[in-house]
């Protein structure tokens, strides 16, 4: 004869998947790890096509250490809640949309001498 398996006394579904919970509570942390990596994962900045063929025409070499630099500004940037910003040196400036991380353009420092910077809201000298 086959027997009825009766579910367990006094404990109702809810419960059960509370209890389930418990059992790994490092579950919820996962998702949240992911994401931390993701984010780490993805570059802080990136140039814009158009940003790419100015630096190329002008000869403004992209580095690791101007990424540094370009990220390090965006960031006190967005500290002061600026959107757009010139960001500079003696040498050579970036326009960057700071909400996206997106270097919008590029230019020398011939090329700074006979420009107006319109449309940014902040101006950041590179480190």
């Amino acid at each position: 004869m086959a027997e009825r398996i009766s579910p367990i006394q006094g404990v109702s579904p809810a419960e059960r998947v509370q209890q389930a919970g418990r059992i790994n509570p490092a579950a919820g942390q996962f998702g949240a790890l992911l994401r931390r990596e993701i984010k780490e994962a993805e570059p802080a900045i990136s140039f814009s096509k158009h940003a790419q063929s100015r630096a190329a025409e002008r000869g403004i070499q992209v580095d690791d250490t101007l990424m540094g630099q370009l990220a390090d500004s965006v960031e006190r940037a967005q500290a002061k809640g600026a959107t757009n910003i010139l960001a500079f040196d003696a040498t050579r400036a970036f326009i960057i949309n700071v909400p996206h991380g997106r270097v919008i353009t590029t230019m020398s420092q011939e090329e700074m001498e006979e420009n107006i910077f319109t449309n940014i809201d902040g101006a950041v000298l590179l480190k």
